[in-house]
């Protein structure tokens, strides 16, 4: 296993708690949303990117119950990941569909 698959896996086993996961998703579509943000008003950027960390951070505090992923793997490899896993789960969308899903059936 690679150095980024152990941080893949470890990034998904640190974002157990559905809330927490929520709570990345939006980080991460703030995250993405920043630099088109920059256009309009830097100050605005900078108070998402600043939110970012604090729904991050507090959603491992809070509800997990443990340290955020960074604090294991650098933040070069954490954003990736993190991304990524936000890309597969359609930014927590996938799980809403599967749910529905099960419900109709």
């Amino acid at each position: 296993m690679t150095y980024f698959q152990e941080a893949k896996v470890y990034f998904a086993q640190c974002h157990q708690h559905p809330i927490n996961q929520l709570l990345h998703h939006i980080t991460n579509i703030l995250a993405i949303a920043s630099p088109f943000i920059l256009f309009y008003d830097w100050r605005l950027t900078v108070v998402c990117l600043v939110l970012t960390q604090v729904l991050a951070i507090g959603g491992h505090f809070i509800f997990e119950k443990n340290q955020p992923a960074f604090a294991k793997y650098p933040v070069w490899v954490t954003i990736p990941t993190s991304l990524m896993w936000s890309f597969q789960r359609w930014f927590g969308l996938r799980q809403v569909w599967q749910y529905l899903q099960q419900k109709t059936a």
